[in-house]
Order: C-alpha cells, then sequence, then structure tokens
C-alpha cells in the first residue's frame, strides 16, 4: 500500500468513528466475551480441607524438576493443591495408590489426604503450576 493510500485509509476510519458519534480512544466496552475460552482444569473444595483462610496467602508457583530430580515424601495436610503440567512429566507416587505418570496438559489436586513423592526420569525439565494456600511461616 503507498503512503497516500495508507494516510486516506486511516482519514476514512476516522470519519466513520466520527460519523457513528465515536470518538477515537472513547470506543463503547464491550458487555460479552469474543474469542476467550477458559477450561476448568482442576478445583478442590475447601471446605473440608482447613479451618480458615485467615493469614493464608493464595499462592501461585511455577515449579521446575530437572531430569533425575525428585521431590522428598511429604503430606498436603493443611496445604491443598492444585497443579497444571505445561512441559515433561513426572512419575507420581501417592501413598497407597499405584505410581502414575503425570503429563503436560494434565492436572492433579492435592487435598489433606495426599501424601506423595515425585521423580523426574526424563532427560528433559518437568514444569508446572501450582496454586496452594499455605501457612504462614
Amino acid at each position: 500500500m503507498t503512503r497516500s493510500k495508507a494516510i486516506l485509509a486511516v482519514a476514512s476510519a476516522l470519519a466513520l468513528g466520527f460519523a457513528a458519534g465515536i470518538a477515537v480512544g472513547q470506543m463503547k466496552a464491550p458487555t460479552e466475551n469474543k474469542g476467550l475460552s477458559a477450561d476448568k482444569l482442576r478445583s478442590l473444595d475447601l471446605s473440608e480441607e482447613i479451618d480458615s483462610v485467615k493469614g493464608r496467602p493464595l499462592r501461585m508457583r511455577k515449579i521446575m524438576l530437572l531430569p533425575g530430580g525428585v521431590i522428598g515424601l511429604h503430606s498436603h495436610k493443611d496445604r491443598p493443591t492444585v497443579s497444571y503440567f505445561l512441559q515433561g512429566e513426572v512419575i507420581y507416587h501417592e501413598e497407597g495408590k499405584p505410581p502414575r505418570v503425570v503429563k503436560a496438559g494434565e492436572g492433579i489436586a492435592e487435598g489433606k489426604d495426599t501424601t506423595h513423592w515425585a521423580e523426574n526420569r526424563q532427560g528433559v525439565a518437568a514444569v508446572w503450576i501450582a496454586v496452594d494456600i499455605p501457612k504462614e511461616p
């Protein structure tokens, strides 16, 4: 497009905006969504998990477990967590259940009855987003 055609196109757009009674930068705010999607990945009902959320932050972290890395055995009593895996995979060892592989695109929910450990046996780092409500130190 030549420079003069570009200038004409902008001028025409401005004229249309003024003709419609809308000044540039003063568009009416939309009231409906367009092109939006929100997928519920995982959730955990907190009503039976913790007595109170007073003094507890809602925390979101990006976690990375390097190849050969391990997360030691721990409990989620008083620290419910939901996670969504972005990259790689881990072998998830939950107490009382057989080990399972959790891969990118999958989520897990860990409540008060969850005691587990995890390991990364792959050649690529496992990366996930974890959201929890920990006790303040």
